[in-house]
């Protein structure tokens, strides 16, 4: 039974960790498999095959060499320089997608709850900071209570999209967009993704002992991100293309089925954001206390106060040149984790 709860912590743990806010708004979906029309339900098949497969070698190869943060993973994986180099583009890109986070999370709370903006980055600072001192499992418990919420609006919107006249859209719907670029999404996809992950998955692999465990969650996350993109792609589908004007698709099919189911995902969006937003900042802070001598406290402090500044002034145009590098590394580095072979014990 304790097995079977830390299973499911890992598993709704992974989803949250890979199903973040710019997945919930639905601009992800449609730009990685709903404008390439029937082929995406085929292509999220393969992206979930790839989470499965990847997400569980991940956290098992960081259970494996024991792995403080991501940044020995990388090291193992690119060697010492080339590795501890890599650690700290990662480390650049987490930081500034945090402060584009935490600028999210003030607009949320402005522009749907109706608090001050600066209310809302402070709401979330102090709660990052309570939470941050609880370690790994104030991580697995948060998401434990988010992910079952995605889940749940998840199979309210199927419920809903199966009663519309374009419910079967999604298997026969055309388009003009390139072939292989559609084929070359799910990779594109997952390894972007599972870059950005590496942060929450290695301390995750790190601190569970049951390798059987951490299968059956990166099993469990897997699946579950499959399925919430697979629900994704068939609501989005049935209302294409007039969906893709909207900023937010996800929040105009919302929209349609009641305040309560509204109100329900403007937390969610908020709580997706914000559990994202302490899985990253603790892995950061993993891989800092490796090179720096500062006490834990003091530098979730200093990580907090630096998101909290850059939040104020903007990363967009930063990471509209880091994120197409940081794409080409993540390719490379999941190539080197598919060559990656365990190393047999000496006897």
């Amino acid at each position: 039974m304790k097995n079977a709860l830390k299973v499911l912590q890992i598993g709704f743990t992974y989803i949250g960790t890979i199903v973040g806010a710019g997945f919930a708004t639905g601009q992800e979906i449609i730009t990685f498999f709903t404008q390439y029309g029937r082929i995406g339900a085929l292509t999220i098949l393969i992206a979930s095959g790839l989470f499965i497969w990847l997400g569980t070698k991940m956290m098992l190869l960081a259970h494996d060499i024991k792995a403080e943060s991501y940044e020995d993973l990388n090291r193992k994986l690119f060697g010492q320089r080339t590795g501890g180099w890599i650690s700290l583009f990662t480390l650049l890109v987490l930081m500034g997608v945090n402060s584009v986070m935490l600028a999210g999370a003030g607009s949320v709370f402005m522009e749907n709850l109706g608090f001050h903006y600066q209310t809302g980055l402070l709401i979330t600072l102090v709660g990052t900071y309570l939470l941050l001192h609880r370690g790994m499992q104030a991580i697995l418990q948060l998401n434990s209570i988010v992910v079952p919420l995605m889940l749940l609006l998840s199979i309210i919107i199927i419920l809903n999209t199966v009663g519309l006249p374009g419910a079967t859209r999604f298997m026969t719907i055309s388009t003009d967009a390139s072939t292989t670029a559609a084929w070359a999404a799910p990779f594109m996809y997952t390894a972007f993704n599972l870059g950005m992950a590496q942060a929450v998955l290695v301390p995750i692999g790190s601190h569970t002992t049951s390798r059987k465990v951490l299968i059956w969650g990166g099993i469990m996350g897997g699946i579950g991100v499959g399925f919430l993109l697979m629900a994704g792609h068939f609501a989005l589908s049935a209302q294409m293309p007039g969906i893709t004007q909207y900023e937010i698709p996800m929040g105009n099919i919302a929209n349609h089925l009641g305040a309560a189911v509204r109100i329900v995902y403007v937390i969610l969006i908020f709580l997706e954001i914000f559990s994202t937003f302490v899985a990253d900042i603790y892995g950061v802070s993993l891989q800092l206390r490796q090179r720096l001598r500062i006490s834990p406290k003091l530098l979730s402090l200093i990580l907090l106060l630096i998101c909290y500044v850059t939040s104020q002034f903007g990363f967009s145009s930063l990471l509209s040149v880091l994120y197409p590098l940081f794409g080409l590394f993540s390719l490379i580095w999941v190539v080197m984790l598919i060559l990656y072979r365990r190393e047999k014990p000496t006897l």
